[in-house]
């Protein structure tokens, strides 16, 4: 099996609905995005999956929320913000524009030490 990762980032505000400590306030994160695929096979060129088809499919989606108050766009104006909630919602639209490999895993990072990974199983 093959694995591949791109990585990104974005910057955006947000706060969480709800929650009980300095998060309920307004405050920034410079986010940071992988997206990992496998492939069991490769190409005839030998990739797995072009990075660069990969990252154009990446970019559009980081681009809509950069520099944005996250909590005003869809669908964090619904439920919060969270470094889980954003990394299911990127999962979920990247996989809606690769074809020939798994999207296995997106990663989002809030701070160098803190990320959340979402999954499907």
């Amino acid at each position: 099996m093959y694995y591949i990762t791109v990585e990104n980032h974005f910057d955006a505000a947000h706060f969480l609905r709800g929650y009980v400590g300095k998060c309920e306030n307004l405050h920034g994160h410079r986010y940071k995005v992988a997206v990992k695929l496998s492939s069991a096979t490769l190409d005839e060129v030998g990739l797995a999956f072009d990075f660069r088809d990969l990252k154009n499919v990446l970019k559009p989606i980081l681009n809509r929320l950069d520099h944005t108050l996250l909590n005003d766009v869809s669908p964090f104006d619904k439920i919060n913000p969270s470094a889980e909630n954003i990394a299911r919602s990127i999962f979920k639209e990247v996989k809606a524009g690769i074809e020939g490999a798994t999207l296995e895993s997106v990663t989002v990072w809030e701070s160098p030490e803190s990320s959340a990974e979402y999954r499907e199983d």
